[in-house]
């Protein structure tokens, strides 16, 4: 009896099924959201210089402990409208490949020697 219990037991935690995500949930940053871990990644070196993430947030307007929450902490990530203006000013950030011939580098994501 004890063992047909067991197997009965066992059975039915094989057919549990898993709860489906809340509808109408927001995505938290995290391993799930590689997209913007990547985005992330791409802005962190701009924050550097003192005063920076000030400056983003005005462009984005959104309070300093926001852009701390979105680029530091890691604990919150902004709505699709700032997310497109994060990336307009991150193009607006990024060396352009006349600057980089202008200084004598190669352009960005391109090698140095000739193939």
């Amino acid at each position: 009896m004890i063992y047909v219990i067991q197997r009965l037991v066992r059975a039915a935690a094989h057919h549990v099924v898993p709860k489906p995500p809340p509808r109408n949930s927001t995505l938290r940053p995290g391993p799930d959201t590689p997209m913007w871990n990547a985005l992330v990644l791409a802005v962190r070196p701009h924050l550097r210089r003192r005063g920076s993430k000030i400056n983003l947030g005005r462009e984005l307007g959104l309070p300093p402990q926001r852009i701390n929450e979105f680029f530091v902490a890691r604990t919150a990530a902004p709505d699709a409208e700032r997310t497109l203006a994060l990336l307009r000013w991150l193009a607006m950030h990024q060396p352009s490949e006349t600057s980089a011939r202008r200084a004598g580098r190669p352009p960005p994501g391109k090698d140095s020697a000739p193939t």
